[in-house]
């Protein structure tokens, strides 16, 4: 039998007179390395798919792998991060993130340079979008886990969310901020960024005190896979939604005639943030499975309206609706995951269950760059709305099993 969430781990307690007490204070800290991570995942996510569609002259397939590439690198490297937050601390494995990430920004300044030659360029892109996976496992697990360390386990949940709400709305920021600095200064002046700002969240942590390591037995990976599995399953068809949009919602109002393709990148985060602001405290009001069954719900809905959208108003819409349904799901299937791991793997468990996410926005990108090519646009975000809709069934079998 797996054992109770544990409340006696090491982590500040709070006043015996008020439990959660300045509990979100103690969690913003470790969870701002996401946000800085996110920040730069952001600003490429908006520039890159044109970059190499319009700038570069290749397919919105070739589009596609390269956004996907840094979802490769992180697939393989959530369990590695997970097995690193458990054995060298959450501390050392946000640093290792951060400097990767400061790697991603050094190849892009050399993609940048190399332009001109398309072998080169889109080289350099792929290689950072790898380092930048890499980066991003390692940052968000490590944060995560810094924060869980800093309250205790039994804040779980809103440790979660909490890092959900800086990475959503660094992406957020991220697109237009992106989009932004290359109209005005080219490609290179966003590397540029990235490197200091990556450089910067480093010597802050560096200044930041560790969160102690829990000792015990590990359980093997393979067992901690198998009990993440069906929600992390679940986890992968609702994050398609966002894949989708992230790759080809800029390509998508470019063909619809239409503006502000990184203002719905905004929206959809704007609303994943309010959603998780204004609902922090259903999943422990009514379970994990409940809330994570009705945002697939409204996740479904939203993509089917931004894929049929007669107007951009509509695609707004559809994207609001889509970021306010996805944003309980992380936390909701992951409550439900997790607690059935003892404290000393959580971060193993964490990291496999979250690969799984990762796992489908690197199919999603060029399996929706394939649809687009035979079925257009609409096609993709509706084909989304669908594996929201699967990811509904699944849930509602898992929580009558138990």
């Amino acid at each position: 039998m797996a054992r109770p969430l544990a409340t006696s781990r090491p982590g500040p307690a709070p006043p015996a007179n008020d439990p959660d007490s300045g509990v979100t204070t103690r969690i913003l800290p470790a969870v701002g390395f996401s946000f800085a991570c996110y920040l730069v995942i952001g600003m490429l996510l908006a520039i890159l798919p044109s970059y190499v569609h319009l700038r570069l002259g290749l397919s919105t397939v070739v589009a596609g792998l390269v956004v996907s590439a840094q979802y490769v690198a992180t697939v393989l490297s959530r369990p590695h991060a997970g097995r690193m937050t458990d054995a060298l601390g959450p501390k050392r494995t946000v640093l290792y993130g951060l400097l990767a990430c400061t790697g991603s920004g050094a190849l892009s300044l050399l993609a940048a340079w190399g332009d001109g030659v398309r072998g080169l360029g889109l080289g350099s892109l792929i290689a950072g979008r790898l380092l930048l996976g890499a980066g991003e496992s390692m940052v968000a697990t490590g944060a995560t886990m810094w924060g869980i360390g800093r309250v205790g386990y039994r804040h779980t949940a809103r440790v979660i969310s909490w890092n959900g709400i800086a990475t959503y709305g660094a992406l957020a920021a991220g697109a237009p901020l992106g989009v932004v600095l290359e109209r005005r200064w080219g490609l290179a002046s966003v590397g540029a960024f990235v490197v200091a700002l990556s450089l910067a969240s480093a010597a802050l942590a560096l200044r930041m005190n560790p969160a102690a390591v829990v000792h015990g037995e590990r359980m093997p990976f393979r067992r901690i896979l198998w009990r993440v599995t069906p929600h992390g399953i679940g986890l992968a068809l609702g994050g398609v939604g966002f894949g989708v949009i992230a790759a080809f919602v800029t390509l998508y109002y470019a063909q619809r005639g239409w503006s502000g393709a990184a203002l719905a990148l905004s929206v959809y985060g704007v609303c994943f943030i309010g959603a998780r602001l204004l609902l922090s405290d259903v999943i422990q009001r009514f379970g994990g499975f409940p809330v994570a069954a009705a945002s697939f719900a409204v996740e479904a809905v939203g993509l089917a309206l931004l894929g049929l959208a007669p107007a951009r108003s509509a695609a707004f819409a559809g994207a609001a609706l889509t970021g306010f349904g996805f944003s309980l799901v992380f936390p909701a299937l992951g409550v439900e995951a997790v607690r059935h791991v003892p404290a000393e793997s959580r971060g193993a468990a964490l990291g496999a269950y979250t690969a799984f996410v990762d796992l489908s926005l690197f199919v999603s990108g060029p399996a929706a760059g394939a649809v687009i090519g035979g079925y257009g646009y609409p096609a993709a975000f509706v084909s989304a709305g669908g594996a929201g809709a699967l990811a509904l069934g699944l849930t509602l079998w898992l929580s009558r099993r138990g």
